[in-house]
């Protein structure tokens, strides 16, 4: 028997302490019950006694044999010192890297320790946990515990998305998951590749994230979509305009192109707009375009802000163009080309366009030539 005794927050402001999460978010903990009894993984420190007691609650009574810690991101370990506490004999398990980190965030606590490699199988009973290691997908301890006996995967914070379990999201999974997934797994393509192959042939019928809904039906479009977004392929034949403008003229450039493109489009004002959800159709979207002033002979800030977060992420496999604006000395389209070139893999880059404060009929010209390569 699985439980869940895991918590919604929604009076979080910034997950992460930078992503806008309005409709919140869960941290997930289960339980399963069997011969023996297993904890998986635990919750924000700010959801402490709410956690323990629903962990009362699922147990009746009963006490735990095993925490399994999956990932020590402190969003799900800060309570395993309040859950030791309460169950001084449970064992927790976890990998080598798992036991560095729990002595890091709490150097004075006591516990009964269970270290586990690449495949072992924990049995509870009718339910066998074999442990998967999941490194930098997104930190270096990760790890996915499967259960042969439902067929279903613990996948730490992969599959996971913004949002609180309560909340319906009429955008559907992908989008606040699309989100997350650049904004925190981003970087770590490779990685999340290598587990593809080590959960190849895995008869997986359910996914239990540590954030976001249960999936347990045509999980062939989570897998996917994940496969794309670790690939750095882009999922949609679109446009993406990120713009930054000072006194109007070049978001007037950025507007003009957007009224001109047939296709889906994102337009971003960087300085005003979800920073994330800018990033977030950046990976989605097949073109990009940058438009921006020069400031101080170089890149406006919040441009390089943008450019600066794509390179941490990994950004490559895309089709680029460039507006740039300046009054006497444009040198935004040179920075950024530079700045691709030194940081970005297999970018198409398109003819840019520079203008001098404000639009002329020729930057009109421009952005109508734009709009139709945008459009084929």
């Amino acid at each position: 028997m699985v439980k869940y005794v895991g918590v919604n927050d929604k009076t979080i402001d910034l997950f992460e302490g930078q992503f806008i999460v309005p409709n919140g978010i869960s941290y997930n903990s289960y339980v399963i019950i069997d011969e023996k009894i297993a904890i998986l993984d635990t919750v924000d420190i700010n959801y402490r006694d709410e956690y323990l007691n629903n962990i009362k609650k699922a147990l009746d009574g009963k006490k735990p044999d095993y925490l399994i810690i999956n990932h020590m991101e402190p969003d799900h370990s800060a309570s395993i010192e309040a859950l030791v506490n309460e169950y001084p004999n449970i064992l927790v398990v976890g990998n080598t890297k798992t036991f560095q980190m729990l002595k890091q965030f709490f150097p004075n606590l006591k516990y009964n320790e269970m270290v586990v490699k690449e495949n072992d199988i924990l049995s509870l009973g009718k339910h066998n946990l074999k442990f998967i290691f999941a490194p930098m997908v997104h930190w270096p301890e990760v790890m996915m515990t499967y259960d042969d006996f439902d067929k279903s995967l613990y996948s730490a914070d992969a599959f996971g998305k913004f949002g609180s379990l309560d909340y319906d999201d009429p955008e559907g999974w992908a989008c606040e998951a699309r989100r997350y997934y650049f904004g925190i797994v981003g970087k770590y393509g490779l990685p999340v590749q290598n587990l593809f192959k080590k959960l190849a042939g895995t008869d997986i019928k359910i996914i239990r994230p540590l954030h976001g809904p249960v999936l347990d039906s045509n999980l062939d479009y989570y897998f996917n979509l994940y496969n794309i977004w670790s690939k750095y392929e882009s999922e949609a034949d679109a446009v993406s305009i990120a713009y930054t403008s000072v006194y109007g003229n070049t978001k007037k450039a950025a507007l003009m192109l957007a009224d001109k493109i047939t296709k889906d489009y994102d337009v971003f004002d960087l300085a005003r707009d979800d920073f994330h959800e800018a990033i977030e159709g950046a990976f989605e979207n097949k073109y990009l375009v940058l438009a921006t002033t020069t400031y101080c002979n170089e890149i406006y800030p919040k441009m390089l802000d943008f450019l600066n977060a794509l390179r941490e992420r990994g950004y490559q496999n895309r089709t680029i163009a460039i507006i740039e604006n300046g009054t006497w000395a444009p040198t935004a389209k040179k920075c950024i080309i530079d700045f691709i070139n030194a940081n970005f893999k297999d970018i198409t880059l398109l003819d840019g366009i520079t203008i001098k404060s404000a639009l002329s009929d020729e930057n009109i010209k421009q952005i109508e030539e734009l709009a139709k390569i945008l459009n084929k």
